[in-house]
């Protein structure tokens, strides 16, 4: 059968795994029986490219910049030494998509791999390798090697190259549509023409009636004008779309006719009840004369005589998450994707390594305040959470499609209570699978449930600190305190789960003295060993945020009001402190460098800028004082207590003391590292048996702490006493939690 749909995410997201939209949109489309296939044309693009045959085309390609002289000196090392590269890229690829790990032994033998100026770090990282197996010190050696032929690509073929982006430029900030329309004139380049090759396999094969072009990031968006181009010049009988995180956040007052050359629509937001719109027009094959009017619609896009529309007139109403299906990833090379190490963030090696599959446990953030956020727009503004079981479900269907059993939540926020839920099914189900999210650091992440979190296959967190100032932390409305984020942080570490803070510099009326207490909390963080990743990024206003919209309540002054006829997200504006933020860069992200891999925090704040800043107002110990502090142990009737472990071998024991005997039971645990053993009276021991069976992680009840106290006084008095003894104590240590 021919297939209706075609989806595609256009070049470049990331190497490792596939960016999840297309198959969000075709599990969907399966609900609806309308037939799809889709392409991550990035990774196919990139393993063209980095072929044998495609260095080969390459270095023909690169001679017209060598005729003229135009090159540096690690370009011309880098063409004396093509016929290494080109003997070993095939079997380098391999390696880094896990087909062929042997090769790391000679990759580490570093006489293997030809080095250009990327090899030049090496020595500074030295100390890291020690650290690091084999594997993935070969892994980062070919990531480098790689680099040093994208380094080529960019100077001697594509000015626009990039592993993960192309021409960004053209699509940051891009207010006027001139720019990149006029890039669009011009002739085809090198890797645009790898791209069409490819389309023209897949259109040819396919014969789709509908192209759908999802576009995350503004580093997607020149590419998949090119492949709307493309197919719009040499199959223009077949009707374009765009959808993604481009188009929701920065297209949204659109005005601009031109864009209507390459695309005859454009959607917004959650993308199924408009595609299946979109659909019902295409594929039904309305009279021509009706094009290309759209009678019904969802936040659509189009040119209506002459001038671009938007069109919202559908009655029905978006679809639940429970009804949009489970993500599809067929269609898609998951076996090609490559695994690369950028050793400087542990975090952003988890981006880039590995294949995982990604769902979505709620829709929207359910704090949804923080004022630098977008949370006017409905994909944070509409939370919706998803059932545990639900979610469960969708995880055993995507590893029996996959056979991948590693999942990234790419959550807004994901709930705390939803976490819990989602944590007892797995538990419960007995899956064995890995998966991170992105949180908010508040204070129901105690340290239960994080031990939770982690027994279920909780890898790792990543959450925002943002400024690590309490003034800037309330004028976000973040929720949080820096004293408590150390807390929720040292719950996960403690628990074995990994720790990444997205921390920020530059908000509106930010100080320089908050700038430098902010970098010391982060120092104090990181040297009491409570976070293990962090990645400083610099305020942007954008213009769905509280701060874009009433900039004036925060200090800061659009430079104008004029509304762009493309792009409109990111807002120019001026700091009435008139501090200049961008100076601090440097220093903020070479300290942190130093500080995740455990070194210099005794170093001088100072010694990690040019330029003068004040002493830090922040307390040397202040981070250590918060965690000392004692935690509230009293336990609400309405807490959950779940059991962890398994059942106990029973021993009988008479205990004697001054003529009285009393019967005994010693209760041994068994878990995955050691034994332990408690002792009770007979009968506690044998009720605190049955308990402990009731409470079972297996078991679908939960059973509260008022229900289990209520137990146990109908048979014995003083359950606080009971309680808070040394083997309840024992088996708190042990995997009793009180959720």
């Amino acid at each position: 059968m021919k297939t209706q749909v075609f989806l595609i995410t256009p070049p470049f997201t990331q190497l490792n795994t596939p960016y999840p939209a297309t198959a969000y949109i075709k599990g969907f489309l399966n609900t609806k029986n309308i037939s799809a296939t889709q392409a991550d044309l990035g990774i196919e693009v990139i393993l063209k490219l980095f072929s044998k045959e495609g260095l080969e085309n390459l270095f023909k390609v690169s001679g017209l910049k060598f005729k003229v002289g135009e090159v540096s000196e690690n370009c011309k090392r880098i063409l004396a030494l093509q016929d290494e590269y080109i003997k070993t890229i095939d079997s380098v690829i391999a390696f880094l998509q896990g087909k062929n790990p042997t090769l790391a032994l000679q990759i580490c033998q570093e006489d293997y791999l030809p080095e250009a100026s990327r090899f030049a770090q090496l020595e500074e990282l030295d100390w890291a390798f020690g650290t690091m197996g084999t594997q993935d010190k070969a892994k980062h050696l070919a990531t480098l090697y790689l680099e040093d032929i994208s380094d080529f690509i960019v100077e001697c073929v594509d000015a626009n190259f990039g592993f993960s982006r192309y021409a960004e430029r053209l699509g940051r900030s891009a207010n006027s549509f001139d720019e990149l329309y006029t890039a669009l004139q011009q002739e085809p380049t090198y890797i645009d023409n790898v791209l069409f090759s490819l389309l023209k396999d897949r259109i040819e094969t396919i014969q789709p009636e509908l192209f759908l072009i999802s576009v995350p990031f503004p580093g997607n968006l020149y590419s998949a004008f090119r492949s709307a181009q493309w197919v719009r010049k040499h199959y223009p009988n077949i009707k374009i779309s765009m959808g993604g995180g481009f188009p929701n956040t920065e297209l949204r007052s659109l005005s601009d006719s031109r864009v209507f050359e390459f695309f005859d629509y454009i959607t917004l937001d959650d993308g199924e009840l408009p595609v299946e719109l979109l659909c019902d027009v295409v594929l039904n094959s309305p009279p021509l004369e009706e094009w290309p009017n759209v009678g019904v619609a969802k936040r659509t896009f189009l040119l209506e005589n002459g001038k671009v529309v938007y069109k919202n007139n559908s009655l029905k109403s978006d679809y639940k998450q429970s009804e949009v299906g489970t993500p599809d990833y067929s269609d898609l090379f998951l076996d090609k994707y490559i695994s690369v190490i950028e050793i400087v963030n542990p975090m952003h090696r988890m981006w880039s390594d590995g294949r995982w599959n990604k769902l979505t446990m709620a829709h929207g953030c359910y704090w949804g305040k923080c004022t630098f956020c977008d949370i006017s727009l409905d994909y944070i503004k509409i939370y919706e959470p998803i059932a545990a079981n639900l979610l469960c479900d969708r995880m055993e269907e995507m590893i029996a499609q996959t056979g991948q059993n590693g999942f990234h939540y790419v959550d807004e926020a994901a709930p705390p209570a939803l976490m819990r839920a989602l944590a007892l099914e797995i538990l419960r189900r007995k899956l064995s699978v890995t998966w991170w999210t992105n949180i908010r650091f508040e204070k129901s992440f105690t340290r239960d449930l994080c031990l939770l979190l982690k027994a279920s296959g909780c890898i790792a967190v990543s959450g925002g600190l943002e400024v690590a100032s309490d003034r800037l932390l309330q004028l976000i409305d973040k929720g949080v305190t820096v004293e408590q984020v150390a807390k929720v942080t040292r719950n996960f570490t403690e628990a074995g789960i990994m720790v990444h803070s997205y921390l920020m510099y530059g908000y509106p009326t930010q100080t320089i003295q908050e700038t430098v207490d902010s970098l010391e909390m982060v120092r104090q963080l990181f040297e009491v060993g409570v976070l293990q990743s962090g990645f400083w990024h610099q305020f942007a206003m954008t213009a769905h945020s509280p701060v874009g919209m009433y900039p004036e309540k925060f200090g800061v002054v659009k430079e104008t009001e004029t509304i762009g006829t493309f792009a409109n997200n990111d807002i120019n504006y001026v700091d009435k402190t008139g501090i200049d933020h961008d100076k601090f860069s440097f220093g903020l992200k070479k300290s942190l460098f130093n500080f995740m891999h455990g070194i210099c925090f005794d170093y001088e704040l100072q010694d990690w800028f040019e330029f003068k800043i004040p002493k830090t107002k922040i307390h040397p110990d202040f981070i250590a004082n918060a965690l000392e502090e004692v935690e509230d142990f009293n336990i609400k009737p309405t807490a959950k207590i779940v059991w962890l472990g398994g059942k106990p071998i029973v021993e009988h024991f008479t205990k004697s003391k001054k003529g009285n005997s009393w019967e005994m039971i010693t209760l041994t645990f068994h878990d995955k590292k050691e034994s332990f053993s408690i002792q009770t009276g007979k009968n506690e021991g044998e009720w605190l048996m049955q308990m402990l069976e009731k409470i079972s992680v297996s078991k679908s009840k939960i059973y509260t702490f008022q229900e289990i106290k209520s137990d146990f006084e109908t048979h014995f008095e003083n359950f606080e006493l009971f309680w808070y003894s040394k083997p309840v104590n024992t088996l708190r240590e042990f995997g009793l939690l009180v959720l």
